[in-house]
């Protein structure tokens, strides 16, 4: 018997195809989007303004149109031997749909307005009301603050909507509900409309026992936000791992596979790689190492942690506390520094001699530069900050630069910068009696950049294990698969369990290097000089300049 995990990601979709019993990975297959990210440039050829990030929905569609049937083509096997599929999505990722789920951009009324497309995860626009509900909810005392450090995220469900509901009030009051791109998915599979816990809990505010923000507080936001909860946002919350439904006719036309394929509830794409790679227990934190990074730590009690975006009873594995934190650049930002500005003729030659990329490398010419050699400081915020200053708004910064700085240190440069922000993300979670013993690290950069593990694991004095698989999220969610499908139907009953039998537990050790600690403890120290003057309001430069570009010159004075 074999289970399917669909892992959509920011620019493509993986299936992969695993065996229920003995956890090979028989194939994979990647459907790129066909649309992207679209940003910068709407479909129709205006322009979006700074800190817009949409996609179109049928482009998840596509993925498994067309990447299930080729695993299963690929594999040779037989339909009914396919028990379960599982779904893990990056969040929160939203879309305003119709009753029975029609995305309101397929409707030719709504085409051209772009808040009828997903929002994705790292859509920034939604900043200023993210900061008016904080303003509120901090003037009320709303408890739910608490569970995510004392601030909402841009980037989370709530902020998002508002932002439809004020500049494009006729597309809130035509939707008839806001959903996660993953639980959308899973509601075309079966026509089952749910809910995921990990998503509702890390970014939509919703709590086991308290369940979502309360009506009154809404109302104080916008009285037209009334009807959100129980309506436009059902309460119909299920937990990670949950059977969703039956695959439906349609669906198991269109993709090769029988009616009887159980579908599991959706999960975050992070959040799907700490049982991928074996973790079941505190102390281990998993770092999911791509576009972006996110840190997850299982816990016993729930704590109110400063700056720690999520606590969520349930929310990565039933019976902990799942604890995330994150940095919104990571893989991408090293992406974006090498297209924009390495480019000299003597890289791209010596690129092309080694059969290499530039990655490769400015990897390569960084591993000779000491610690400490750059003679640079970076602050890794082109993409705002996560954790633990929760603020979209937040810019990037190089400190020292010189006429003969050369570009791969710059590139050493930012790789010590995520590992700098892992350390302040780390000392929050101990200074608040969660520890953080041992970091298990996967995905791409994990994978690909054994320079910047070495890094990492000598700045935070921490043994880091490196799943060697960069494929960690579909591994979780075909173990949600195997778990939706239950015993009866040859998976398993619990994600536990599941793990057992079909984690990916090929790990590489990295050490940390005493004399080095001792150098970046000195680097580390001049980091949060700066990092407390530019993120905690002593200089609003980075507003300011962002301020005057925009045109809303004052707002951070």
């Amino acid at each position: 018997m074999y289970v399917i995990g669909a892992d959509f990601g920011t620019e493509s979709g993986r299936v992969l195809l695993l065996e229920a019993k003995t956890g090979e990975i028989v194939c994979t297959d990647v459907t790129s989007y066909p649309h992207g990210v679209i940003e910068g440039d709407f479909l129709d050829g205006s322009h979006l303004p700074d800190g817009w990030a949409l996609q179109h929905p049928d482009d998840y569609l596509q993925v498994l149109r067309e990447s299930i049937p080729k695993v299963l083509k690929e594999a040779r096997i037989k339909p009914e031997e396919v028990i379960g599929i599982g779904i893990d999505f990056t969040a929160s990722t939203i879309l305003p749909v119709l009753e029975g789920g029609t995305p309101l951009c397929m409707l030719p009324e709504w085409k051209d307005d772009p808040h009828s497309y997903v929002k994705l995860w790292k859509h920034h626009a939604a900043q200023p009301y993210a900061d008016e509900l904080n303003h509120l909810a901090k003037i009320r005392g709303e408890s739910f603050l608490g569970r995510y450090g004392g601030e909402v995220s841009a980037e989370w469900m709530l902020p998002k909507i508002l932002q439809v509901l004020r500049e494009a009030p006729e597309i809130y009051k035509a939707a008839a509900h806001f959903v996660e791109a993953g639980d959308w998915v899973v509601w075309q599979l079966t026509g089952i409309h749910t809910r995921n816990a990990c998503a509702a809990g890390y970014k939509a505010c919703w709590d086991r026992t308290d369940g979502y923000p309360e009506k009154t507080f809404l109302e104080l936001l916008d009285p037209r936000m009334s009807d959100l909860i129980g309506t436009k946002i059902p309460n119909n919350v299920m937990d990670v791992g949950s059977f969703a439904g039956l695959l439906s006719p349609y669906w198991a036309e269109q993709i090769g596979l029988t009616q009887n394929t159980a579908v599991a509830v959706a999960t975050i794409d992070a959040h799907a790689s700490v049982p991928a790679i074996g973790v079941d227990s505190p102390g281990q934190m998993v770092i999911v190492m791509g576009t972006s990074f996110c840190h997850m730590l299982l816990g016993e009690t729930k704590k109110t942690i400063p700056g720690i975006p999520g606590a969520v009873d349930g929310g990565i594995i039933p019976g902990y506390i799942g604890y995330e934190a994150g940095q919104p650049a990571g893989g991408d930002m090293l992406g974006w520094l090498v297209r924009n500005f390495v480019s000299t003729s003597k890289l791209f030659s010596e690129s092309d001699k080694q059969n290499a990329n530039l990655h490769q490398v400015l990897t390569e010419r960084a591993e000779k530069i000491p610690a400490g050699g750059t003679g640079l400081l970076v602050l890794d915020w082109l993409n705002g900050n996560r954790s633990v200053l929760m603020d979209g708004d937040l810019s990037g910064l190089i400190v020292g630069l010189s006429l003969s700085t050369k570009p791969e240190e710059i590139y050493r440069a930012f790789l010590e910068a995520i590992a700098f922000g892992t350390r302040i993300i780390i000392e929050i979670f101990e200074n608040h009696a969660v520890l953080v013993d041992e970091i298990h690290a996967c995905g791409g950069v994990a994978v690909k950049n054994p320079l910047f593990i070495q890094i990492l694991a000598d700045v935070t004095g921490k043994n880091i294990y490196v799943n060697e698989v960069d494929y960690a999220p579909a591994i979780g969610a075909a173990i949600l698969g195997a778990v939706a499908a239950g015993e009866e139907r040859g998976g398993y009953n619990s994600i536990e369990e599941a793990s057992v039998h079909l984690s990916s537990l090929s790990r590489k050790l990295f050490k940390p290097n005493p004399d080095t600690c001792q150098i970046y403890n000195e680097l580390y120290k001049e980091y949060c000089i700066l990092y407390e003057a530019f993120g905690r309001g002593k200089f609003n430069v980075m507003k300011n300049l962002k301020a005057i570009r925009t045109g809303t010159r004052g707002s951070y004075s």
